[in-house]
């Protein structure tokens, strides 16, 4: 921005202009051989650290290396991380952001016996980070089996992915009792609740501030992400979808669900449903 060689406009004048301090175009940093290779060493023990243990922030990580005699604050944990471009691993807050002038619905699930499948499905959405952006997954899941019913990805937020995932899951199964959200812009919007108010399904919504109304999927989001995602890089969307699409097919057929005496969700769900169609085999 500064030109050196301007014989017209002086640095000290160019700065004045840009609003910039002087100091800053004479500055030369100054290398420290010593100070690089210290940071060298503390990065490769960050990044050990972080591969075996992803959702460690700045705090616990400058602890852990504590333990092993390297002694730096947490502020410059967090500048060495961002160097190497690894984050502690967390939900992302306000995937889901309600819209005032959308339909409410009240929660209708409280002290309620989850006593069999189509009883109650729900669905939520959860974020995958990939190389450059990041993508949207919805699904849909029966409570009492465990069952994925469906699921899609996006890369926006707009409400479509998650219809298409309802529709999925209707058009296979057929109609829980009782259909609970959160309160999204995704959810309360009149594409997504009017598929359900057209199949003739009670919606239920999750309230404000109440995380564990949704407890379920959840579950789901932990699992698959400690299971898949945290263990995988993705380099497209393509492949994204395709190691899902076995992910889902290994949790639903093979991997036995503890709640369930280590049955699969397709089994549960197969042995409980009334409305179990041929599109869910394998």
């Amino acid at each position: 921005m500064v030109e050196r060689g301007n014989g017209r406009i002086p640095v000290y004048r160019q700065c004045e202009l840009l609003g910039i301090p002087r100091s800053t175009c004479y500055y030369k940093k100054v290398r420290n051989p010593e100070k690089e290779e210290f940071d060298s060493r503390v990065k490769a023990l960050i990044s050990e650290i972080y591969f075996d243990y992803p959702f460690y922030g700045k705090r616990r990580i400058r602890n852990e290396l504590a333990k092993r005699e390297v002694f730096v604050s947490a502020y410059k944990v967090k500048s060495l991380m961002d160097s190497l471009n690894i984050h502690a691993i967390h939900p992302k807050p306000n995937l889901s952001k309600p819209n005032k002038q959308n339909k409410k619905y009240p929660y209708l699930l409280r002290n309620v016996d989850i006593t069999h499948v189509n009883q109650v499905w729900s669905t939520d959405i959860t974020y995958i980070k990939m190389a450059r952006g990041v993508v949207y997954l919805a699904a849909v899941i029966d409570w009492y089996s465990r069952h994925v019913l469906s699921w899609q990805i996006s890369t926006t937020l707009e409400s479509g992915f998650c219809c298409d995932a309802l529709r999925e899951a209707l058009a296979k199964y057929g109609k829980p009792e009782i259909f609970n959200t959160d309160q999204g812009s995704q959810f309360t919007g009149s594409d997504f609740s009017g598929i359900l108010e057209e199949a003739g399904v009670t919606i239920s919504m999750d309230g404000k501030g109440r995380a564990l109304d949704n407890i379920y999927c959840e579950r789901l989001w932990r699992t698959v992400k400690y299971e898949e995602i945290f263990l995988k890089s993705y380099d497209s969307v393509p492949h994204l979808r395709n190691e899902l699409d076995k992910y889902f097919r290994f949790y639903d057929y093979k991997r036995g669900h503890s709640a369930h005496g280590y049955k699969t969700p397709l089994e549960v769900y197969s042995e409980n449903s009334k409305f179990w169609k041929t599109g869910a085999t394998a």
